[in-house]
């Protein structure tokens, strides 16, 4: 779902850019006010970027930590690795093993997003909720039958902070 989204100030210049937007023939359904006394960020699925990158790193481990510890051991398996004198081989075989699912929770973290969660700054992302624990409000145009094509010009008369689309 794609949004227009533009950051006003306080609720009297929100509600003004709802009822232009509405005079503009906006249909109702497609624009939504965010803030205090309004639905909150959640309800319009305006996702935290460092709780959603948290969510990819740790679903990327379930999958990558039992393939990185098969093939460790398949990779010790193969090369015959004799790391561990006193283990043998099944014991070289399962530090083989432990090391794939060591590199497989890695590459959860760097692939999966937990960089991105980890050092996520608002330049990679856009700071809605922060907007929103300002006091500040925002006006969301639903972007279906170009009616934020519409509403951008709408939206500029009210000299709004920040103009931006997001993608859910």
């Amino acid at each position: 779902m794609n949004y227009l989204i533009a950051v006003l100030p306080d609720r009297f210049q929100a509600e003004e850019a709802y009822t232009a937007l509405e005079k503009a023939g906006i249909p109702l359904s497609k624009i939504a006010i965010a803030g205090k006394g309004y639905r909150t960020a959640d309800e319009l699925g305006l996702f935290d970027p460092k709780q959603q990158a948290k969510k990819k790193a740790r679903f990327m481990a379930y999958w990558l930590v039992p393939f990185g510890f098969i093939g460790g051991y398949i990779f010790n398996l193969i090369t015959g690795l004799d790391n561990l004198d006193w283990a043998g081989d099944p014991g070289n075989h399962i530090v083989g093993g432990i090391l794939g699912a060591i590199g497989g929770a890695m590459g959860s973290v760097f692939i999966g997003g937990g960089v991105g969660w980890a050092t996520s700054t608002a330049s990679d992302t856009v700071p809605y909720r922060d907007y929103l624990d300002a006091d500040k409000y925002l006006v969301l145009v639903e972007n279906s039958g170009g009616f934020s094509d519409r509403a951008i010009p709408i939206l500029r008369q009210l000299a709004p902070e920040t103009i931006q689309s997001y993608e859910a």
